[in-house]
């Protein structure tokens, strides 16, 4: 029969060991010895047991700052990403002003290119169904004295017409509306025509309609300049519309049809001009 072996439990090895150790050190320092077996084992059991410790201390030490400084770099990161936002923000209010700036800028310029005629500025609030700005509502009414049929400036000209007002807006059919006509000329040869809006012909190529044109001498070329005409019982003579893209014959060996692009960015408004008066018919 085998014999049951004895188990000693760990914690009495570790306890025995650490007596030991204390009465070796203990006799060292009471003896004054400097050397001796007293001096070696103590040696052998305490060194490793001080490299143990002081490596231990250092690794706690090491982690303690690792996590410390990690921590720092998360925070300096979430500074960093806060400045970056903010920058960004600036950056597009600056943007913003500065488009706005040059908006004001444009309608100065236009304000003097037309100084006989006295205006009024008025900010883009709405636009109609359209990806264009054919009908669009601005953000002054009858209280500010714009009256239906006013003419309506942007960019480099004529834009459209009053077509109703409310006590603080009003809305504008622009001249590229399909329901839009104007009598129009060229100002290098007074020629008479009609400028008649289009958004399918705005869509695909930026242009719209002219017709009626009467050129039998073919003076009008392309690039001549189309203003608003005397004749024009709704809008004010002289006012820039465009420039000639493309003429051609009428089967009527008459007239004239053709394109205008017009110099107003009807995709993109946001400030005007209303000037404010209205066209003199003599009715």
């Amino acid at each position: 029969m085998r014999r049951n072996r004895r188990h000693i439990d760990s914690r009495y090895i570790l306890f025995f060991l650490v007596t030991v150790s204390v009465i070796f050190l203990f006799l060292s320092y009471a003896s004054n010895f400097s050397g001796g077996i007293v001096s070696d084992v103590a040696s052998y059991i305490f060194v490793p047991m001080q490299k143990g410790i002081s490596y231990v201390s250092d690794r706690i030490n090491e982690s303690a700052e690792e996590r410390k400084t990690n921590a720092e770099l998360i925070q300096e990161n979430k500074d960093l990403k806060n400045q970056v936002e903010e920058l960004r923000n600036d950056l597009s209010k600056v943007q913003l002003e500065q488009n706005e700036l040059d908006n004001l800028r444009n309608l100065y310029g236009l304000s003097q290119t037309y100084s006989d005629y006295d205006m009024t500025g008025a900010r883009v609030i709405a636009r109609g169904s359209s990806n264009w700005f054919s009908t669009f509502t601005i953000d002054k009414g009858s209280n500010d004295g714009i009256e239906v049929g006013m003419n309506v400036l942007a960019d480099g000209g004529l834009c459209g017409i009053v077509t109703k007002t409310g006590k603080n807006y009003s809305i504008v059919r622009s001249i590229i509306d399909d329901t839009s006509n104007v009598s129009t000329e060229i100002a290098e040869t007074g020629s008479d025509c009609i400028v008649s809006g289009s958004l399918k012909d705005m869509t695909e190529g930026n242009y719209i309609s002219l017709t009626n044109l009467e050129d039998a001498d073919n003076k009008v070329v392309q690039g001549n300049t189309v203003v608003t005409s005397n004749i024009s019982d709704k809008y004010l003579p002289g006012i820039l519309i465009g420039y000639v893209s493309s003429l051609s014959e009428d089967s009527n060996h008459l007239t004239k049809s053709g394109t205008v692009t017009p110099v107003v960015d009807f995709k993109h408004l946001s400030e005007v001009l209303v000037i404010m008066q209205l066209k003199e018919t003599g009715e």
